[in-house]
């Protein structure tokens, strides 16, 4: 019965720093959005490189939270399973393409007829 309370506490304290650290990546951000207002006279290569710093440090904060982890293996098992896409080579490319503009072409002109058609029916029924 111990170890179940010993266990819940630890669980409990983990969650209690996870949600540290995401306010600490969300004051980071804050930070971020005021000092780029707050120092708007000044160059914009000193802001642009202050607010890339401050990503980082916000998104290597992030990273050691759980979800934040949980995150980062679905970018990774993402990236393993792009490399696992068969991509079609330029012929395939364009004779899919030319199919689909030959299709679209062909459903305007039915559209085309069928709104004439009924646009001239309308006009005999109307007057």
């Amino acid at each position: 019965m111990r170890t179940t309370s010993v266990a819940a506490t630890a669980r409990e304290t983990g969650v209690i720093v996870d949600w540290l650290k995401w306010i600490v990546v969300m004051v980071l951000v804050a930070a971020g959005v005021v000092g780029n207002w707050y120092f708007g006279d000044w160059p914009f290569v000193y802001r642009a490189l202050s607010l890339v710093a401050l990503a980082l440090v916000a998104g290597f904060a992030a990273l050691q939270t759980e979800r934040g982890q949980r995150v980062w293996n679905l970018a990774r098992e993402a990236r393993t399973e792009l490399r696992r896409v068969v991509w079609p080579n330029r012929q395939e490319t364009t004779q899919t393409t030319m199919i689909v503009l030959i299709l679209i072409l062909l459903f305007a002109l039915i559209l085309w007829g069928l709104d004439s058609g009924l646009s001239w029916l309308v006009k005999q029924v109307i007057g």
